[in-house]
């Protein structure tokens, strides 16, 4: 299944499926900031730091993923480390479908007032960019989305699943994640995404909608010294 791509998923992501909108070589690999602020590293070892230096030259923060616990080396400073859990579908597609409303660049303020008041992880100006992002529109606002972010082909993970105050407990957030688990199979890819350890209502929806829990996974925020 091919499940080592997703040891260091923004990497190999940046390297397949988001290869249109990677910068960097093939020691480090980065989004615009205005994208995310992922950056994936070939071996995560002090000569990648160092290529990832050169080639960043603003002042901005950055983040990884990594199945194994690297230590951010100087000239960088370390922002935030958290162990987050990598889940993977492997549960039965769904058969019913619904029709979502797809999000679109004149969607972006909605979007990114929806993120800023739920904070379901980075999202930007253009994240949008990753595509495929779907939403339920109630009493005139955007009350959930979800989308999808990097993609480790055969993987696609499922982000920015968020839902706000005002809709919780209509299911808003099982149906968008039913339609990106159909969206992403249908191009004969695995579902997989990112949840927070003390998250339990989360990780128990996920669980409910297929997905199991693959392995821990370290989060960590840094930024030029």
């Amino acid at each position: 299944m091919m499940l080592h791509l997703l040891n260091n998923p923004i990497f190999n992501g940046l390297t397949l499926g988001n290869s249109h909108l990677a910068n960097g070589n093939d020691q480090a690999k980065y989004f615009d900031a205005e994208i995310s602020p992922l950056i994936g590293l070939k071996d995560y070892s002090q000569a990648d730091f160092d290529a990832l230096h050169q080639l960043i030259t603003e002042d901005r923060s950055l983040a990884t993923i990594t199945a194994k616990d690297i230590v951010i080396p100087k000239p960088w400073e370390l922002i935030r480390h958290i162990v987050i859990q990598q889940m993977v579908f492997g549960g039965t597609i769904p058969i019913k479908r619904e029709e979502f409303t797809s999000l679109q660049t004149g969607h972006v303020p909605a979007m990114l007032a929806l993120t800023k008041l739920t904070n379901p992880g980075p999202f930007a100006k253009r994240t949008i960019e990753f595509g495929n992002y779907e939403g339920i529109f109630a009493d005139g606002e955007l009350a959930a989305m979800a989308g999808q972010r990097t993609q480790p082909r055969p993987f696609i993970e499922v982000s920015a699943v968020c839902t706000h105050p005002n809709h919780h407990g209509k299911g808003y957030a099982g149906s968008l994640i039913k339609s990106q688990i159909q969206n992403i199979t249908a191009l004969d890819c695995t579902p997989f995404l990112h949840v927070r350890s003390d998250n339990p209502t989360a990780i128990k929806l996920y669980e409910k909608l297929g997905f199991r829990i693959n392995q821990p996974v370290h989060f960590n925020l840094f930024k030029k010294a």
